[in-house]
Order: C-alpha cells, then structure tokens, then sequence
C-alpha cells in the first residue's frame, strides 16, 4: 500500500473527516489494483447509473442520514450508541470492495483466516485455553446459537435467566421451543440465587444464562458464585456479555476498574456471546458466540455439497447457525485489534475513561439537589431520578428532561434515556415515593465513549438546569 503523504496517528471524530478519506482511498486504491491483476473486462451497461442521478440520490441520502442523534458526540449519553474506529470503517470499506463471504473458505478465505485469529483473541481475553467460536451477525443470534447448543446438549431441560436478563433470551427459548425460567433478581439488579436455586431444585434447567453487563442497569450477575451452584445441579453455564464483555480488560479491582471475580470466572462457563459492535469500536453487524468445548460442533454439522470443496479445513459455515456471513465485519474487526489489541493495555485503556466518567457522574448525584443516584454503576452506565416525592413526578420530570434536552440547538443539546421502574424497585434502593402510578420513568446514561470522561462537569449542571426548570 501506498503511505499518505504526511502519515500521522489515526484519529476519531468529525476533525479526523479528512484523514479517514485519505486512508479509504489508499484502500480502494489499491483493492482496484488488485483486481486488474486479473486482467480487463467490460462492465454491464445495465449496472451504469447517470452521474447526475447519482449525485441527487447521494444529496438526498446525506439530507436523509442528518435525521440521526450524533452518538459520536459526548453530550449525546443515552443508548450505548457510538461510531466504529476508524481502523474498523478502513477494514470494512476496503473488504466490501471483494464482497467476501465468510460461510465457506470458497467464499472468503483472506477474511476466514481474519474472522480465526481475531476469534482467538477474544477466547484468550475470557481464558479460554481451547474453544469453539465465530463471528455473528448480532448478540441475539450469537445467544440464538448459545441457546441452540443448550437445547441439543440438555434435550428436554429448560433454560433459567435473571428477570433483568435481554429480552432476547425469552424470545429465544420461545424461538426453539424450550421452557423458559426467568429468576428473581436482587435489589442491584442482578440474578437472586437463592431463587435461582430453587428453580433448580426442579431438575427441570439445562443451562443457566448469567448476564456479565445488563443493557438496561448494567448489573453483573455473580458468575464465580453461581458456578459451584450450577455444578451442583449439573447444569451448564452460558455467560450473555454481549454488552459487558469487554470490561474483562479492566477487571481488575482497581479504583478506576470493575470487579473482577465474575469476569475472570467465564473462563470457567461453557459458552459466552460478546459484541464487538459495542465496546469492541465496530460497525452494527458484529457479534460473536465461543463455547470451551470445541466438540459442540456435533450439534451443527450438515453438508453442504457445492460450497465446502477447496479445502478440507473446517468451514465456519461448519459450526454457524447462519450461512451466508459478511467478510468485511471480519476484516474490520481483525484490522481494529492489529491496532488496539483486547489487552489491558490497548483496547484496556478505551474503557477506562467511560468507567471513571460513570464513577464521576456517580459521585457528583451524590451532591446534586436535582438528582439522586439509584444505584452504584457496576460498569459504565449510570442511572438516576429526580428528586421527588410521588412516582408520577419522577416519571414527568425525566419525559421533560429527555424531551426538552434533546430539542435544545445542536450546539446546546444532551441526549439522555429513561429507564422503567416500581415504587418498590426505587424503595427497595433506597428511593421511597409515593407510589401514585404502577410504574414510572427515571434517567439513565451510557457512557461509553471515553470521551464522556471530559463531559460529566458540563453535562450534569445542564441537565440539573432541565429537571429545576419542570416544577
């Protein structure tokens, strides 16, 4: 590949526009050269568009795309929303000019070769000395195989999950025509095991999901307790951390990390899904599902005749619920981790800032007249309500925050979410209202742009300004 002319480090953001243009048109560049080693041909009239046509479809598409809130910008802290490094846009960019696919090493074998090693370093990032795994999709599909392989391994047994638990899972099991057992959960959100025992005592589970990161609270469930429960009982152990999977790079007790005895204990569980297209900086489109025990690949196999034929290595269509997979999201996600690695000191360092902006925020309610905290940020997604005495109020004031913060000019504007919740769940926290609706909405903020490190001091007094402003 040609170098830029005036190489420099690989930025974020809109300032890094120009220099992210610069690096995919050395990538096109030199993917067009390389397809004319394969000599001319004449494109097909019926694929030429009218430039001019293009270009008012391009102008419609740029207008379209601004009808969007701008995840990359620290003041917008609402859903765990935020654009892929540059690493992973030059990675896909550059693929999608192939088009490969990853079902078969006939259809993608560069990115095949991509899609094993970056595989690998997430099965040594949870511990996993051997294992079994892919890329997918999405986290439902990669908790869609998890499930799938419950289900063949413990035929007939039914799958038990925390109440907090991704709603993914029930709509799985129901999905695969298995029991479904939702468990208690505590009053930090995660999954009550004492209850959990109790539905064990049944007899009736085959594999318990523990969540590592909930999407609503961020709660991890206590993996390395739940372990000698689950051994006792012989069920499996499937670790659903789609979202906080990652964290295990931080994992290390430390003031400005998270605990780490429920992460380091998925090296233990039989199955875990993460999402790369979260923390892991890529586009939509890249989850991915590892088991320990590579010989659940019994549970896949089927032939495919016209595809498996150019090489008696395993197929990852081989051991895939899914056939035909995207090549490029391999490719992107191999080319980000050639640059930030999932170690502690790489990609390690990108949590960190989120985590110590969540513990910031956390600290700041504490002192705040508007807000009170609801609950200690496990990781980096924090949640708080305004201060007042019936549900109904703390339900209008976080819909008037929401709204009215949003609506703001652009260059004034914050971008929060909301959370459901009980009188009894904010009583049960330490929040007592008066509970005059069944449920109500309170605030919750994602923070997972190490950027937002910078944002808290400016962001809490205005959105405090907001929640004064609807007495």
């Amino acid at each position: 590949m040609n170098e830029l002319p005036h190489p420099a480090p690989l930025a974020t953001g809109p300032a890094a526009a120009e220099q992210l243009g610069g690096y995919l048109s050395t990538a096109v560049r030199e993917m067009s050269r390389w397809m004319a080693e394969f000599g001319p041909y004449r494109p097909h009239a019926s694929l030429q568009v009218d430039e001019t046509s293009f270009r008012a479809a391009l102008d419609d598409l740029l207008g379209r795309l601004r009808d969007n809130y701008p995840f990359f910008h620290p003041r917008y802290a609402g859903q765990m929303l935020k654009p892929p490094h540059p690493a992973a846009v030059i990675g896909y960019v550059a693929a999608m000019t192939v088009n490969p696919n990853n079902h078969a090493l006939d259809g993608g074998p560069a990115t095949a070769r991509m899609e094993r090693e970056a595989v690998a370093q997430l099965a040594t990032m949870f511990g996993y000395d051997d294992h079994l795994g892919h890329l997918t999709s999405s986290g439902t599909i990669a908790n869609l195989e998890a499930l799938f392989v419950a289900r063949e391994s413990h035929p007939g047994k039914g799958i038990a999950f925390s109440a907090d638990a991704h709603y993914t899972h029930g709509r799985m099991c129901h999905l695969l025509g298995v029991p479904a057992h939702p468990v208690a959960t505590d009053d930090r959100g995660r999954i009550d095991l004492d209850a959990l025992e109790e539905v064990l005592r049944t007899g009736t589970i085959g594999t318990v999901v523990l969540t590592t990161g909930t999407t609503g609270l961020g709660a991890v469930d206590p993996v390395h307790e739940a372990l000698a429960l689950c051994s006792r009982y012989g069920t499996r152990i499937h670790v659903d951390a789609a979202y906080g999977g990652f964290f295990r790079l931080i994992a290390d007790d430390t003031a400005e990390g998270v605990a780490s005895a429920p992460f380091t204990a998925i090296a233990d569980c039989d199955s875990v899904v993460v999402d790369p297209h979260k923390h892991g900086l890529q586009p939509y489109g890249c989850g991915a599902v590892l088991f320990k025990d590579p010989d659940v690949m019994r549970f896949y196999r089927h032939d495919s005749p016209y595809t498996y034929f150019t090489s008696d290595q395993l197929h990852l269509g081989e051991i895939s619920l899914e056939c035909s997979r995207s090549g490029a999201a391999a490719a992107a996600l191999w080319l980000t981790f050639q640059v930030l690695p999932p170690t502690p000191e790489a990609l390690g360092a990108v949590l960190r800032p989120g985590r110590r902006a969540a513990l910031r925020w956390a600290s700041l309610l504490g002192e705040s007249a508007e807000y009170a905290l609801y609950q200690e940020p496990e990781l980096d997604i924090v949640t708080y309500l305004p201060r007042r005495r019936r549900l109904s109020e703390v339900d209008r004031v976080s819909a008037h925050v929401l709204e009215t913060g949003m609506a703001l000019p652009p260059d004034e504007a914050v971008f929060v979410a909301t959370y459901d919740v009980s009188a009894a769940e904010l009583a049960g926290r330490g929040h007592p209202v008066t509970a005059d609706a069944d449920r109500g909405r309170i605030l919750r903020s994602v923070l997972m742009k190490p950027e937002s490190e910078a944002h808290v001091s400016l962001l809490l007094p205005r959105l405090e300004k907001l929640a004064a402003a609807a007495h």
